[in-house]
C-alpha cells in the first residue's frame, strides 16, 4: 500500500468566500492563484484563519520580490502599489516555482509539512488525536458536552487537523507537555506560542488579493542582517537544544517562531489524522512585535519586557480598541498601532478609503485554559484615522477613555452598595476587606453597562458637541438603578447607598492629564 499523502499546496484544505458568494475549499497554491477573485478566507476558526494569513502574506512576499531587504521604503511602497493594479493578480509562473521547491505534504516521510518526523523515535508516548484538537477533552479532563473520550478517540479529517496544527504552533499552550528525550537529556516543559492569548487585526481589502498586499508588514533596519526562511524553507531540521536562529524579516518573523513540535499520525489512506505528538520545538522564546496586534508599552520595564501585547478578552467589544487603531502614536503614546497598520498610508485612495479590520481573537489562560475564540469586522475605519481625520480620531479616542472611566467608576460604586448593604455596620473589619468575587450587583451592572455603552458610543460620533462623559454617566446611572430596583424594596439600606453610588457617577473627574488609552 502507497503511503499516505496529504499535499496541502493542492489538496483542499483551505475555505474561502468568492466574490459571486459561493464558498470553496482550495490549497495554498489555489488560493493565491485565485486570490483576486476571493472576497476572504471561510475558516471556522479565527485563531486557524490568523494563522493562515501570516502563512500566506509571508508566500506573498517571496512571490512577488516584496521581502528584499535591501529595497527602500519608498521602492518598496511603490513596487505594492503596482502590484495591486494587477488585474489577473499573482504571477502564476512565480507561485507554481515556489510552491515546487519545497515541501507541503502533511505526512511526508522526511518533512511533513509544519511538523517534526522525529519524534516519532524522541516521544514515548503520543499526545493523542483529542490533545491535538482545540475543543476536544483530553486526559483527565472533564466531558462535559462533548462526545469525546480518550478511550474512544475519533480521527479528524487532514484539513481540520492543518487548521489545529497552525493553532498549536501560534497559540500553542505552555507548561507540561509529552516529554522528548534529545541524547542524554530529557524535557517535557513547552513555551507559550508566540500569539497566545492575543487579539490580532488584519487590513480586510475587497480581495484576499488587496487583503495580502496591505497586510505585508513593512521593510526596517532594524531587523537582523542574515537570511530569512519560513520552516519549510530551512535545508535542515532545526536542533531543538541549540539557540534559534533570530527573527528575520518577514519570513521568521511571520511564520518562525513557534515553540511547539507536532507529529500528525494519518490514516491509511491520508484523508484523516488518528493520532498526533505534541511537544516542545525549542527552550528559547523568541521574542519580536508581531506586525498584527497592538502593543502597551511600559518604558518603566527592562527592554525586553516593555512590550506587552493586547490580551484577547472575549468579553470587551470591538469599538472599545478602535482608537488605537485610529491614532498615529508618538512618543509619550503608551500605545502603540500595529505595525502592519503603520503603511496603508501608502496604498492606493480608492481601496484605503474601502478597508475594513478582520479581527481574530482567542481569549486563553495563560498556561492551558483556552476560554473561546471570536471574531469581528470593523466598517471602513481609515478616513477616520488620525492622519486622515484627526478630529474624528480624537473625538473617537474622547468617548472611548470616557466610557472606560465610567465603566471602572461603576464598578467601584456598584461594588461599594453591595457592601454597604450587606455588610452590618459592626463588623468593620469586614467591610474594608475586599470580596473575593464580584458582587452580583456588579457583575449584572457590568453586563447590562458595556452594551448599553456601545450604542452611546456611535451615536456621540454623530454629535460631536455632546458631552461623552455626561452621556455614558446617564447610561450608568440607569443601569445601576435598573440593578439594585427590586432590593430597594427588600432593605432599608440599598437607597441611601444607590443615592451615595449615583452621586458618585455624576461627580466630575479629577483633572488627572491623561493622553490615550
Amino acid at each position: 500500500m502507497p503511503a499516505p499523502l496529504y499535499p496541502t499546496d493542492k489538496e483542499p484544505c483551505i475555505p474561502a468566500l468568492f466574490l459571486d458568494g459561493h464558498q470553496e475549499y482550495l490549497g495554498w497554491r489555489e488560493l493565491l492563484l485565485r486570490a483576486h477573485e476571493i472576497e476572504d478566507l471561510a475558516l471556522p476558526l479565527p485563531p486557524a484563519a490568523s494563522a493562515v494569513l501570516r502563512l500566506l502574506i509571508a508566500i506573498v512576499a517571496r512571490t512577488t520580490g516584496l521581502d528584499d531587504p535591501e529595497m527602500g521604503v519608498g521602492e518598496w511602497a511603490a513596487r505594492r502599489r503596482a502590484l495591486l493594479k494587477e488585474p489577473d493578480g499573482f504571477d502564476a509562473d512565480a507561485i507554481h516555482g515556489y510552491f515546487e521547491k519545497h515541501t507541503w505534504d502533511l505526512f511526508d516521510p522526511a518533512r511533513p509539512f509544519l511538523q517534526d518526523p522525529r519524534l516519532a523515535v524522541q516521544c514515548k508516548d503520543r499526545a493523542g488525536v483529542n490533545k491535538l484538537v482545540f475543543g476536544r477533552p483530553e486526559g483527565n479532563n472533564l466531558a462535559w458536552l462533548s462526545p469525546h473520550t480518550d478511550t474512544d478517540p475519533q480521527p479528524v479529517p487532514s484539513a481540520q487537523a492543518l487548521w489545529h496544527l497552525l493553532i498549536h504552533h501560534y497559540y500553542g499552550a505552555s507548561g507540561t507537555c509529552s516529554v522528548r528525550a534529545i541524547g542524554d537529556r530529557r524535557l517535557g516543559n513547552a513555551t507559550a506560542g508566540p500569539l497566545r492569548s492575543t487579539l490580532s487585526f488584519h487590513p480586510l481589502g475587497r480581495t484576499l488579493y488587496e487583503t495580502l498586499l496591505a497586510g505585508l508588514p513593512k521593510p526596517a533596519d532594524h531587523w537582523p542582517d542574515a537570511t530569512d526562511r519560513c520552516p519549510w524553507e530551512e535545508p535542515e531540521l532545526p536542533d531543538p537544544l541549540a539557540p534559534p536562529p533570530a527573527v528575520t524579516w518577514p519570513g521568521r518573523l511571520l511564520t518562525g517562531r513557534s515553540c511547539h513540535a507536532l507529529l500528525l499520525i494519518p490514516s491509511a489512506d491520508g484523508r484523516q489524522v488518528t493520532d498526533a505528538y505534541v511537544t516542545w520545538a525549542t527552550e528559547t522564546k523568541l521574542l519580536a512585535t508581531d506586525p498584527f496586534l497592538i502593543h502597551h508599552l511600559d518604558t518603566n520595564k527592562p527592554v525586553n519586557e516593555r512590550h506587552k501585547p493586547r490580551r484577547a478578552d472575549a468579553d470587551r467589544a470591538l469599538w472599545r480598541d478602535l482608537d488605537a487603531l485610529l491614532l498615529a502614536g508618538d512618543e509619550t503614546s503608551t500605545v502603540q498601532r500595529p505595525d502592519a497598520f503603520t503603511t496603508l498610508n501608502d496604498l492606493p485612495p480608492d481601496l484605503r478609503a474601502r478597508l475594513r479590520v478582520r479581527v481574530h481573537g482567542f481569549d486563553q489562560e495563560g498556561r492551558t485554559n483556552n476560554r473561546t475564540w471570536y471574531t469581528a469586522l470593523t466598517p471602513p475605519i481609515w478616513p477616520w484615522t488620525q492622519e486622515h481625520d484627526p478630529d474624528t480620531a480624537e473625538r473617537i479616542a474622547e468617548c472611548r477613555i470616557a466610557a472606560e472611566d465610567i465603566g471602572t467608576r461603576l464598578d467601584e460604586v456598584s461594588r461599594q452598595a453591595w457592601r454597604t448593604v450587606t455588610t452590618p455596620s459592626t463588623a468593620t473589619h469586614r467591610s474594608s476587606r475586599p470580596p473575593k468575587r464580584l458582587p452580583a450587583w456588579t457583575k449584572q451592572a457590568r453586563a447590562a453597562y458595556w452594551p448599553r455603552a456601545e450604542t452611546v458610543f456611535w451615536r456621540l460620533l454623530e454629535h460631536p458637541d455632546h458631552n461623552a462623559r455626561a452621556a455614558f454617566a446617564a447610561e450608568a446611572v440607569a443601569v445601576l438603578q435598573d440593578v439594585t430596583r427590586p432590593a430597594i424594596t427588600q432593605h432599608f439600606l440599598t437607597a441611601r447607598a444607590v443615592a451615595a453610588a449615583v452621586t458618585e457617577l455624576r461627580r466630575p473627574p479629577h483633572p488627572t492629564p491623561r493622553r490615550t488609552s
